[in-house]
């Protein structure tokens, strides 16, 4: 996908794989994309391999040309992006520590031969009821282990690693990689959620787990492109949207301006995220108001797109169905206090700069 110019991913490519997850979104949402094939897919169209440096077994794709890449991967199918998120997250992280755990997992990683994904949200949920971390690292030694919960890992009984994050005992949080197969390691069965449930997320307990190799200490911990993903998700899912809208314009000429709309609001938050991506350390002000923006949109568009199918578009299954319940992931999947607030301010009719 990136092979000739990794400052942008190949259009043909791009479109055909969107074909190729699109095809395989129902069983993706019902079953994950491992399961599926689809993340089968993104490997052999090269994508994975996009997110990782030459040196380490990748093709070291810019950070505008993955964005770009992981809002074609969204408009197909939403699970599979999310997925890709974590993975990549996952990833970069791996890309920090040192040279033996690089080389023997990276390209790997980059040929889609193992699978890893991400647990650190626990490092900003505080257990203060009890006044002490979700999860914690307690030294033995020369030794680390692991004692608590990871609340939210996407896709834990369907990778062989998983890195995470954990407090010292000093307050310092600390990573690690840890094989899903280690000793005291419990992942409980995956959520039930309002949607993208083929991500199978679930809590995942650490009784005395001892990781396979700390990576790297927060100080040199990556902060390439910020919440930008999030962003790019959602733009994505809005043109799933618009799709829906266009395709029902073909019969109901009054829509197209809908469509029309909704599309040139689409490629104008997509420009600003090419923008920020382009740049080396995003401001956050600017990056919060995209993802404020690209939130209102997407839940827009979503609820245009039911409106527009009827009541065929009520049923389960439906893809308008179906964007309407992806759509709330953005109200709460890594959203700061800010764009909270602001969104809800904006539900309720109300200034949030006041």
């Amino acid at each position: 996908m990136f092979t000739h110019d990794p400052t942008r991913p190949d259009d043909a490519s791009l479109a055909a794989l969107r074909a190729d997850l699109a095809g395989l979104a129902i069983a993706t949402d019902r079953e994950g994309p491992w399961r599926s094939g689809a993340f089968n897919r993104l490997a052999e169209h090269g994508l994975l391999a996009g997110f990782i440096a030459p040196e380490d077994g990748g093709t070291g794709a810019t950070e505008p040309a993955l964005l770009e890449a992981l809002t074609a991967v969204a408009s197909a199918c939403l699970t599979t992006a999310l997925v890709l998120t974590q993975w990549a997250s996952a990833c970069r992280l791996l890309a920090t520590g040192p040279a033996d755990l690089r080389d023997g997992l990276l390209p790997r990683l980059a040929r889609g031969e193992e699978t890893a994904t991400v647990g650190i949200a626990q490092l900003t949920t505080s257990r203060r009821h009890i006044g002490s971390p979700a999860l914690r690292a307690v030294g033995r030694g020369t030794s680390w282990w692991l004692e608590g919960t990871c609340p939210w890992v996407t896709g834990a009984d369907s990778s062989d690693s998983i890195v995470t994050g954990a407090v010292a005992a000093d307050g310092t949080p600390r990573f690690f990689i840890i094989p899903t197969s280690a000793a005291g390691l419990t992942i409980s069965a995956p959520m039930p959620m309002l949607a993208l449930s083929g991500s199978r997320t679930s809590s995942v307990a650490f009784d005395g787990v001892e990781p396979r190799a700390e990576i790297v200490s927060s100080s040199a911990a990556p902060a390439r492109a910020g919440g930008l993903a999030t962003s790019a998700l959602a733009i994505g899912s809005t043109r799933a949207s618009i799709a829906l809208i266009a395709h029902e314009a073909a019969a109901r000429p009054a829509l197209e301006p809908v469509a029309t709309s909704f599309r040139h609001e689409a490629d104008a938050l997509a420009a600003r995220l090419g923008w920020l991506a382009g740049e080396e350390i995003p401001d956050p002000a600017a990056r919060d108001a995209l993802r404020t923006a690209a939130n209102s949109l997407v839940v827009r568009a979503a609820q245009a797109a039911l409106t527009a199918t009827k009541g065929a578009g009520f049923i389960a299954g439906h893809p308008a169905e179906r964007g309407i319940r992806e759509s709330m992931l953005f109200l709460v999947w890594s959203c700061p206090q800010q764009v909270a607030s602001a969104v809800i301010c904006e539900l309720a009719h109300l200034d949030a700069t006041a």
